[in-house]
């Protein structure tokens, strides 16, 4: 299958994701902090750690898993430009104080999910 099409897949599946993620967050959650883009960044790191770090071995011979999943799915299902927006329209609006926790905190988070869980399997 065309590595285009997979990416294609994928990353239209992630992206279905992450609008599902941000409407169950906007229905239960009423915050000021970036709760959605948090949730589906950290998400996301953990299913390309999993993919690339413990589950590599066994997906050697399925390219086309990793294609779909971690190009696609996680690519579409992640997503740094809507952190980025965010963390700028909360220091506009004068909320310094969240907008430096969501950097500190998702950018933390992120790397501890991607570095622990990829580490297991180093």
């Amino acid at each position: 299958m065309n590595n285009i099409l997979l990416v294609f897949l994928g990353g239209g599946l992630g992206s279905i994701a992450r609008y599902g993620v941000s409407e169950i967050v906007k229905a239960n959650f009423k915050t000021s902090y970036p709760l959605a883009t948090f949730l589906s960044n950290s998400v996301s790191c953990l299913i390309l750690a999993l993919i690339v770090g413990v589950f590599s071995s066994k997906m050697e011979g399925y390219p086309v898993l990793k294609m779909l999943l971690v190009v696609g799915f996680c690519g579409g299902f992640s997503t740094f430009s809507t952190f980025s927006f965010e963390t700028v329209a909360l220091m506009r609006s004068g909320n310094l104080i969240i907008a430096f926790a969501n950097v500190l905190i998702s950018v933390s988070v992120c790397l501890a999910v991607i570095f622990f869980v990829t580490k297991q399997s180093s």
